[in-house]
């Protein structure tokens, strides 16, 4: 996803988790980070702005994901939830913003 996103002008940020030294996975947030979007997305040129969640099945959204999913929405920020079975749509939203 990232990868088609560049391709096609858009700004990306994506947090990773890192393995601590105990070997336990984390992604380091502060605040209400918890449950952020896997991808923030900007293309300036068009004006678009999408919030995107990434997900292999059968893993879901959890209920902090859901929640910034959800206030993207209300702010007018299109957000998604998309799986490996989604290019189609998020070939579309690439190109078009929704």
């Amino acid at each position: 996803v990232i990868d088609a996103a560049h391709m096609r002008g858009w700004k990306v940020a994506h947090f990773r988790p890192a393995m601590t030294k105990s070997g336990k996975w984390i992604t380091a947030v502060a605040a209400d980070g918890k449950g952020f979007m896997d991808l923030f997305m900007l293309q300036p040129d068009k004006g678009f702005r999408v919030a995107a969640e990434l997900k292999i099945p059968p893993n879901t959204v959890t209920t902090e994901q859901d929640a910034w999913l959800t206030w993207c929405e209300l702010c007018g920020i299109p957000a998604f939830t998309w799986t490996p079975n989604d290019w189609d749509e998020i070939d579309r939203v690439l190109m078009f913003g929704e």
